[in-house]
């Protein structure tokens, strides 16, 4: 399987990470993915670097003022002298205010969700490298459909929690939005499997109204636990894409079997829509020593969940999340690429 990496990744290193009330430690720092690359490269695996794709599939997702947005809002906030070195929000629109501001402090809160993204002088930068990453794996198994290719992008930033127009927990771009969009150039028909613990509601946001992008994502169920106002079981899409969006919330502390049993009914979805392509949004954070304690995925799960996917056989592009215990992201990754690779022969 062809890996694909940046170090540009480390780029963007944020110093704020606010959650329950209180500021904490940030856990999406450069040193997760150097754990994932460095247990990769344990495995033998060989390690690719990204191609530039420039700026036009980034803009087929998102929205010019919020690309602009991300692409100049540090330096704008530093002239400012708003305070910090960190673009962080104090205000959101909220749900009966809808207006663009014209001053700083309201664009932050009009372009981002929450407070879990931090903008840093080179986090653009970062994230225009992840999202290299993931074009790169997707046209490497574009390149030769009927051979049902696989392909691993180790994205950091992450990008599923980011909507076509704004950023939040710790996404800025929608890497795997981006790359569904640009496969659709080629393809009639592509689908989104999440398995990270937290619902991909940016993805769902971006492709809610559209048939040709199956979007399923099996998740902690959010009502106590993020992003709280997506993710439940009756989000099913809207107009066109009305029956082409599948939540599968899952009770907190589900573990392996438990886990395989409801992933079952999202495989089966997928066999019956037969995308041209699948994305994986490959979130290890479902872990069961994971330090943002959603649900209770084992190391040797990883691999299972690996092989059950891998036995569709789908052209697969497989695209880094979430996943925060550093001390087993190396071994993680190294069993979710051997049950895939396992499972294929």
């Amino acid at each position: 399987m062809k890996i694909v990496y940046s170090p540009d990744h480390a780029l963007h290193d944020p110093k704020t990470y606010f959650k329950g009330g209180t500021f904490h430690e940030p856990q999406e720092v450069p040193s997760r993915a150097e754990a994932l690359v460095g247990g990769l490269k344990e495995a033998g695996h060989e390690i690719v670097a990204p191609e530039d794709f420039g700026p036009a599939p980034r803009a087929a997702v998102h929205t010019p003022g919020y690309l602009h947005f991300l692409e100049t809002i540090h330096a704008r906030w530093i002239a400012g002298e708003l305070g910090g070195k960190e673009v962080l929000p104090n205000i959101h629109p909220g749900r009966h205010m809808s207006s663009m501001p014209r001053g700083i402090v309201g664009e932050v809160g009009y372009y981002t969700t929450d407070i879990s993204a931090p903008i840093g002088p080179s986090t653009w930068q970062a994230a225009v490298a992840a999202n290299n990453v993931a074009l790169t794996a997707t046209r490497h198994v574009l390149e030769d459909v009927p051979a049902k290719r696989a392909a691993y992008a180790l994205c950091r930033p992450p990008g599923h929690h980011a909507f076509k127009d704004q950023a939040g927990g710790f996404c800025f771009l929608n890497n795997i939005a981006i790359a569904a969009e640009y496969a659709r150039g080629s393809v009639s028909r592509v689908a989104i499997l999440d398995v990270d613990v937290h619902h991909g509601n940016g993805t769902q946001g971006i492709f809610y109204d559209r048939a040709d992008v199956f979007m399923i994502s099996l998740h902690c169920d959010p009502t106590d636990f993020y992003p709280y106002f997506a993710g439940y079981a009756h989000e099913r899409g809207s107009a066109a894409g009305e029956g082409y969006n599948l939540n599968l919330p899952l009770p907190p502390e589900t573990a392996d079997d438990a886990y395989l049993t409801y992933l079952e009914e999202a495989l089966t979805a997928l066999r019956a829509y037969a995308p041209d392509v699948l994305f994986v949004a490959l979130g290890l954070d479902a872990f069961e020593k994971d330090p943002l304690i959603g649900l209770s995925i084992s190391t040797k799960g990883f691999s299972r969940i690996a092989a059950a996917i891998a036995r569709l056989d789908m052209p697969t592009v497989l695209v880094q999340e979430g996943g925060y215990n550093r001390d087993y992201l190396g071994a993680n990754i190294a069993s979710f690429i051997a049950g895939f690779e396992g499972a294929r022969g």
